[in-house]
């Protein structure tokens, strides 16, 4: 064989083979050495290594005659690496308590303070699913709070006061209607008049809770998101409630209110006459304030929508992306769409002569 073959290193060692090689004596050498020559500063120490060479009078520990294998072993070092020590600063270090916090200016907060500012962060943040808390019902009630609302923090702060005065007004409304109620009651004593009184009540029923949705609800809208859509339906719904009002006030017999005319019918001679057109005034001039306090509202209102950015065309936009790109429209526009092209051809079906 040629001279360029290597042993094998995995094969037997050739011990006594007349025909081998003689072995390979090791050579010291010293070659200069490179960058990839030094070793790394956080590895652990590694003594150097002495080659030895097997033969006759040093045999190999695996193979052979009469050698037992053993298995390979790792020493472990006794030196481990210290973890990295990363500095921070006293903004970037975690309170030890819940209860105080450290600020960056170095002041400590108390823990209602810490709640109270996290609270309002929380609320302030879109992702916060806020809890309904109005009409405010006890939580014991079968029926569940149906809006959110919360002028301090969803209203800002130069127009609080005129929404305040809505809400207060509408209270005022709710208040009137209930006086009414007792009006056509004691009505029915005085005159026997069951119409006013069960009128009265439906009103009661009816204009409460419609007025809180078509023209308050609104308006606090369209002060929270500058929604000119908002404003206009608010317009167009708080003109009837003045109207409304203004008829209420007058007190057109049979008609469900105790206004002037019901008022002044109501007075005679007897104790119950007295009374009841002394109460039916009392709901008269309740009547008249709200007709009042509706004109005021309203032209306060229309002041700040005449200086703030809403127009006619913004809420044509704000109706195009908002109610014709909803999805329960545009779901019923296209069981509409579907539903029509679907009788069309039928009909088309029908009228198609038969071979």
């Amino acid at each position: 064989m040629s001279g360029f073959e290597d042993d094998n290193p995995f094969g037997e060692p050739n011990i006594g083979d007349p025909f081998s090689p003689p072995p390979r004596q090791p050579t010291a050498t010293n070659p200069s050495r490179g960058v990839d020559d030094f070793s790394n500063p956080f590895a652990s120490p590694v003594s150097p290594v002495t080659t030895q060479v097997r033969g006759a009078s040093n045999p190999p520990l695996y193979g052979g005659a009469g050698a037992t294998p053993q298995p390979a072993t790792l020493q472990p070092t006794s030196q481990e690496v210290p973890p990295p020590n990363y500095a921070r600063s006293a903004q970037q270090t975690a309170p030890q308590s819940y209860g105080n916090t450290f600020s960056a200016t170095g002041n400590m907060q108390s823990e209602e303070e810490f709640k109270a500012r996290r609270d309002q962060e929380m609320q302030n943040s879109p992702y916060y699913s806020r809890r309904n808390n109005w009409p405010p019902l006890p939580e014991k009630c079968c029926f569940q709070p149906c809006f959110y609302q919360d002028i301090d923090t969803e209203i800002d702060a130069n127009f609080q006061r005129i929404v305040r005065q809505l809400y207060h007004l509408w209270l005022f409304h709710a208040l009137v209607m209930v006086l009414n109620v007792f009006g056509g009651f004691f009505l029915l004593i005085h005159s026997a008049s069951f119409s006013t009184f069960g009128l009265s009540i439906l009103y009661l029923i009816l204009f409460t809770p419609f007025s809180f949705l078509c023209w308050f609800r609104p308006a606090y809208k369209a002060f929270k998101t500058d929604s000119s859509i908002n404003f206009m339906v608010f317009f167009f719904v708080f003109f009837f409630q003045i109207v409304v009002a203004s008829i209420q006030a007058l007190g057109i017999p049979d008609t469900g209110s105790c206004g002037l005319f019901v008022a002044i019918s109501c007075f005679d001679k007897t104790m119950k006459g007295t009374f009841a057109g002394l109460f039916a005034l009392i709901v008269t001039a309740g009547f008249t304030l709200a007709a009042v306090g509706d004109c005021i509202l309203l032209s306060k209102v229309h002041r700040i929508y005449r200086s703030s950015t809403a127009s006619v065309q913004k809420a044509q936009q704000e109706f195009a992306t908002t109610f014709l790109r909803n999805e329960h429209v545009q779901n019923a526009a296209s069981n509409v769409a579907a539903t029509a092209v679907r009788s069309q051809m039928d009909n088309l079906t029908q009228q198609q002569p038969r071979y």
